[in-house]
């Protein structure tokens, strides 16, 4: 399967566009529409700035690689909203994060089991200043993703 349009636009409207380098809730420097590596796979740093042109571009390098991997990690049929929801996830978490994920496992056994979206939910936490915390963005992001895949 391949990200379509509404995959790229639902990240773009968790994310927001920083053309500036910024630190998200777990302190990591970010840039563009969530990127925290350039294709080169040099880190992004403070100080840091890109234009839209190369925003658009490190979002869509870093949604085609979840896109490989979520091919190569669900086994189950799924549909595309499915897809798109498990990219925005990879995307959002990393790709080892689902690799290793109860998501992951549940959506291989039973792409259409309920408890998906408790598995989804499961992932609502940074760690801040040392300690795992409940982040509202990331609730609300896992919730919407749930609420994709189930739709």
């Amino acid at each position: 399967m391949s990200p379509d349009n509404n995959c790229y636009g639902f990240i773009k409207q968790w994310e927001g566009l920083n053309l500036t380098a910024y630190q998200d809730s777990g302190g990591i420097w970010t840039i563009g529409y969530g990127a925290i590596v350039y294709q080169n796979n040099i880190p992004v740093k403070k100080g840091d700035n890109i234009t839209q042109d190369m925003a658009e571009s490190l979002l869509e390098w870093e949604v085609n690689l979840k896109s490989i991997s979520v091919n190569h990690l669900v086994t189950a049929s799924l549909n595309q909203n499915q897809f798109n929801a498990l990219i925005s996830f990879a995307f959002n978490i990393g790709t080892y994060g689902l690799w290793s994920s109860t998501l992951l496992k549940r959506v291989n056994a039973n792409p259409a089991d309920p408890a998906i979206r408790d598995a989804f939910l499961m992932w609502d936490k940074a760690h801040i200043d040392g300690t795992l915390v409940v982040v509202t963005g990331l609730l609300n992001r896992r919730t919407q993703e749930a609420n994709l895949y189930f739709s």
